[in-house]
């Protein structure tokens, strides 16, 4: 499988997607050393966002993705289907991919958005990015094993960070 963050953002920037960096991804941008494998975001869940971002799943080559789910299962990619749901999970071209409207222990995009940081990626890609606040949040009340553990990491890099300023 291949892992491409970057191509993937870019694809996402380009269609005009409007969203927040979240998870592993958005850790590993505010300093965290965590390894990750997926890409994962909070996105608006207006009728021309969705229609963006189905534009820009159909470009990645998106198809369902998850436990049980086999490659051919039968999937229609529409802004109906993304309104229908609130997180979805993709296999693309350029790598996983999460799509969250309402992350666990927040209102969504709004919120997230409010507290993120625009940040610079390199070759032009900027993209906004949770806070570290907002990504300990949702590590709290996702509550999973790799959360807790992230958590510690997280809370260390909050430290490290506090003792900088």
């Amino acid at each position: 499988m291949r892992t491409d963050f970057l191509d993937a953002l870019h694809v996402l920037v380009s269609h005009g997607v409007e969203f927040v960096l979240i998870g592993g991804v958005a850790a590993n941008a505010l300093g965290s050393p965590s390894v990750t494998t997926d890409l994962d975001i909070c996105y608006e869940r207006s009728d021309d966002n969705l229609e963006r971002l189905v534009t820009a799943l159909i470009a990645l080559g998106a198809r369902l993705r998850g436990p049980g789910v086999p490659d051919s299962a039968p999937f229609q990619l529409h802004p109906d289907t993304l309104r229908a749901g609130d997180s979805l999970t993709f296999a693309t071209r350029a790598a996983d991919l999460d799509v969250l409207g309402t992350p666990s222990g927040t209102r969504g995009f709004a919120e997230l958005r409010a507290n993120a940081t625009l940040m610079d990626f390199g070759e032009g890609l900027e993209v906004w990015v949770c806070s570290l606040e907002d990504l300990m949040r949702m590590k709290t009340a996702a509550g999973r094993p790799k959360d807790r553990i992230e958590l510690e990491v997280l809370g260390a890099l909050r430290d490290e960070l506090e003792r900088r300023d």
